[in-house]
């Protein structure tokens, strides 16, 4: 028996709903190993295939979707056909309504977010989909080692012609800020800690608002998006939330708190790529 592997295949961006923390972006990194016998050209699988076929497989079942863990206390399904609705009452008053198309979300059998399940159940899903000679997959599934601060963001891009427009994707994501070409780690914290586990909303998709909501919606090229969500739990932009544009608005708002400095602002999108901003 001979094994193939391909490290970092691929990336899942995406969100899930936390009992306590609310909607919480993430990134995780994907590595594979295949083992079997060696077919007719001498190969498991042609890496080709592996870059294509399981890539593909995996992002189309995770990627830029919203986990929703079923059993999770507080959680109640009222819609879960071609079109998904539910309300949840969470810890320390979180409160969430959600609507979208069922496509944008993931149901997880489980009572909160697990890699080791989720694992597991792309495992089962790429078994069915390689050739008879491949007779075990193995998968590692696991955050990016960030050596410095980070922040998990969640948002929807409605424009966006591809999966970002789902109003509930996010990202894991480190930040780096240069104050007149030096690297302002004093700065990096103090975003870091503002944007912890945060939503951000573009203000024309506000729909409503209440003492304690913001309630956001969208019709996007893939259906209404819906979200109703605390308020302590979110940031405005007068812009959409590309990550070019939240480069430029944080390097622009760091600036404007320390006038006459050059700022630089390198804000990641998930796992080795972002954007720059300057002010």
């Amino acid at each position: 028996m001979s094994s193939l592997f391909v490290n970092e295949l691929t990336v899942i961006d995406f969100s899930y709903l936390d009992a306590t923390r609310g909607v919480v972006g993430e990134s995780w990194i994907l590595d594979v190993t295949l083992d079997g016998d060696l077919n007719d050209e001498g190969m498991v699988f042609d890496f080709g295939l592996v870059k294509k076929q399981i890539k593909l497989a995996v992002d189309e079942g995770l990627d830029h979707k919203f986990l929703i863990p079923s059993k999770l206390p507080g959680l109640d399904i009222i819609q879960d056909d071609e079109d998904f609705h539910f309300k949840f009452q969470g810890n320390n008053g979180l409160t969430l309504e959600y609507k979208s198309p069922r496509e944008a979300i993931y149901i997880l059998d489980s009572d909160q977010l697990d890699i080791n399940r989720v694992s597991e159940v792309i495992r089962k899903h790429l078994m069915t989909i390689v050739p008879d000679n491949v007779t075990q997959i193995k998968i590692d599934l696991y955050p990016e080692d960030i050596r410095g601060p980070f922040y998990h963001y969640s948002h929807g891009l409605k424009k966006h012609q591809g999966d970002c427009q789902r109003i509930c994707h996010g990202h894991r994501s480190p930040i780096e800020i240069y104050k007149d070409g030096l690297r302002a780690e004093d700065i990096e914290d103090d975003i870091s800690q503002l944007w912890q586990d945060i939503y951000l909303i573009t203000k024309e998709d506000l729909i409503a608002e209440s003492e304690q909501l913001y309630v956001l919606g969208y019709e996007a090229e893939q259906g209404y998006f819906e979200l109703s969500i605390s308020k302590d739990r979110c940031y405005l932009f007068d812009t959409d939330t590309t990550v070019e544009l939240i480069a430029d608005h944080l390097a622009h708002r760091i600036q404007n708190e320390h006038p006459g400095a050059s700022i630089e602002v390198r804000a990641y999108e998930g796992f080795n790529k972002g954007a720059i901003g300057v002010s």
